[in-house]
C-alpha cells in the first residue's frame, strides 16, 4: 500500500476511535444521575488506552501520533466513566 493511503487510514481510524470514547458521555451522565452502568469495561479501556498512548509516545524512530491522539480521550473518558459508575 502506498504511504498516502496509510496516512489517511491512520487518521480515519483515529477519528473513529475518538468517537468511540466520546460515546461514554451518556453513560457518565447516567452514572451521575444514579443510573449506574458497568464499571469494568471503562476501567479496562482506560488502562488499555494508557498503554497505547505510552507506546505511541516512546516508539522509535518516531512517535506514532495517530495512536496517541486516538487513545488519549479513552484515558479521560474511560477512567471518568469508571469512577462515576462506582
Amino acid at each position: 500500500m502506498n504511504e498516502k493511503f496509510m496516512q489517511v487510514l491512520g487518521w480515519v481510524a483515529t477519528l473513529t476511535a475518538m468517537v468511540m470514547y466520546f460515546s461514554y458521555i451518556p453513560q457518565i451522565s447516567g452514572n451521575l444521575n444514579s443510573d449506574k452502568g458497568d464499571w469494568l469495561q471503562p476501567l479496562v479501556a482506560g488502562i488499555n488506552c494508557s498503554l497505547w498512548v505510552m507506546y505511541g509516545l516512546i516508539k522509535k524512530p518516531k512517535r506514532d501520533w495517530p495512536i496517541v491522539v486516538a487513545n488519549s480521550p479513552g484515558i479521560l473518558f474511560g477512567f471518568l466513566t469508571f469512577a462515576t459508575a462506582l
